[in-house]
Parts: structure tokens; C-alpha cells; sequence
């Protein structure tokens, strides 16, 4: 099991470790490995467009990650005061969220907005005061915000779930028992408990969020993210440029994923 265990992980690790072998590559060359360098990471960070794509990236990803921790916890709160049938509908909705393939979500975004869109254009054209243009909703920053957001909160809830699952029902009654309201047994009692759950969760939706691209690409309209800069530039072929940052937002995300992990093994420690 070991052997086969350590097979899996050299297929899964090293076509990644390939492309960090190869941002340090000092020819032009992506494939021909001609001495070590680091000037493709100073181009890299130096390229504009490169620049305007993750710092696309970067506001998309903190705002969804930062609403679906809201929404998400707001929703597994909730649902762990339901039983019986109605709770396993959504519990097997929150499911089937995080199961969808992306390609879905993001077609299925695409057409949704897109006919919303087509609806309330001539209403907000409508009752604009003349002589001013109105403004006109188009797929941006915004979709990819609501998109993202859309996925990513039954992620959080997900965790969030889990841990509210193996907290003790004891001290919310006994805050009950000395006079707390519900907002304040939940302010001083609850969300102390799984804010390190809400925070991992946070940290995996922002990871998610940044290195998306399959739903970016529906419903990023005329806006450039990271991923689809990348893409677009390896359709020209790949460059020690394009390792280079494949190997940055690599190195990103591991350590967020890592984070979020630690997160919640100290929690799990704490439970038990």
C-alpha cells in the first residue's frame, strides 16, 4: 500500500515539480532547461497585464470568499436548528452544489444573468431621469463575484457544519439560561467556537476562487482574471514566463490550503 500510495503521489506532484523546475529555466525556451535564473519571475511581476489580471484575481477572490464565509455560516447556523425531512433536502441541496461540475455552474450563471440582465436593462432605462445615461448591467467583476460566491457558500457551510456538529448544546442553553439573547449567546458563545472552521473556510473559498477558470471564463465578460490570462497565453505556447507564475500561484495556494488544514486539525483537536 505504501508503494502504491507513493506511486500516486509522484504522478500527482510531479508534473508540478516540473513546472517549478522550469521557472528558473535562463534560456527562452520552455521545454530546454538552459541554467538556472530568476528573471522570469521579475518579468513575470513586471509584465502589466499580468499585474491588471491578478489584481483582478485577487479582489474577486476575497470578496466571494468573504461573502460566502458570511452566507455560508449563516446558513449552517440555520440548518443545524432544523430536523427531520426538510433538513435532509438541504443538506442534500448543499451537497449537490459543491458536487456540480464547474462547467455547469457557469453556464447555467451564464444564461441566468444573462436573461436577468436583459430584463432589467430596459426597466432601469425606463425610469432614469432624462437627459443622463443610464447605467447598463453587463457581465464584470460583479458576475464573477456573484458566480463564485454562489459555489463557494455551500463549501463554508459544509465546514462550518461540521463544526457547530461537535459543539457542546449545553453552553448555548446555559447562555439562554442567564438571560442572553439569541444574538448574544450567538456573538459571545457561538461564533468564538467555529470561527476557526469560518476562517479555514475562508481561506479555502479565497484559494478556490483565485485559481478558477472554468467558470471565470462564462461569466468574466470583458474582464481578465489570472487564470485566463494564463490560458490565453499558453494557446501561443508556454514560455518560462507562464512557469513562473504557474509556480507562484502554486506556492500561494498550497500555503492557504495548508493554513486551512492546520485550522482545522487544531479544532478537531480541541473537540476532542
Amino acid at each position: 500500500m505504501r508503494f502504491y500510495a507513493i506511486c500516486v503521489y509522484l504522478f500527482l506532484y510531479i508534473p508540478i515539480g516540473v513546472i517549478a523546475l522550469f521557472s528558473f529555466n535562463a534560456g527562452r525556451h520552455a521545454s530546454q532547461l538552459q541554467g538556472f535564473s530568476t528573471k522570469w519571475y521579475g518579468k513575470a511581476l513586471s509584465n502589466p497585464f499580468v499585474m491588471d489580471a491578478l489584481e483582478t484575481s485577487l479582489i474577486v477572490a476575497f470578496c466571494s470568499a468573504l461573502f460566502a464565509s458570511v452566507f455560508g455560516t449563516m446558513a449552517a447556523v440555520a440548518l443545524q436548528g432544523i430536523r427531520g425531512p426538510v433538513r435532509v433536502a438541504f443538506d442534500m441541496l448543499i451537497y449537490v452544489a459543491v458536487m456540480i461540475p464547474g462547467i455547469v455552474i457557469g453556464i447555467a450563471t451564464l444564461i441566468g444573468l444573462v436573461t436577468v440582465f436583459n430584463q432589467l436593462n430596459p426597466v432601469i432605462a425606463a425610469i432614469w431621469p432624462a437627459g443622463f445615461n443610464p447605467p447598463k448591467l453587463r457581465m464584470g467583476i460583479g458576475s464573477l463575484i456573484a458566480a463564485h460566491t454562489m459555489f463557494l457558500m455551500a463549501l463554508v457551510a459544509i465546514i462550518v457544519r461540521a463544526r457547530l456538529a461537535g459543539m457542546d448544546r449545553t453552553l448555548n442553553e446555559a447562555s439562554s439560561d442567564l438571560y442572553a439573547t439569541p444574538l448574544g449567546t450567538f456573538r459571545q458563545v457561538t461564533l468564538p467556537m467555529i470561527f476557526p472552521a469560518i476562517l479555514a473556510g475562508f481561506l479555502l473559498s479565497f484559494t478556490f476562487s483565485f485559481d478558477d477558470f472554468i467558470i471565470a471564463f462564462f461569466v468574466a465578460g470583458s474582464e481578465t482574471t489570472l487564470p485566463i490570462y494564463v490560458f490565453s497565453s499558453i494557446r501561443r505556447g508556454v514560455t518560462p514566463e507562464i512557469n513562473a507564475i504557474g509556480a507562484m500561484v502554486m506556492g500561494v495556494s498550497l500555503l492557504l490550503l495548508i493554513s486551512a488544514q492546520l485550522l482545522l486539525k487544531r479544532e478537531r483537536r480541541k473537540s476532542r
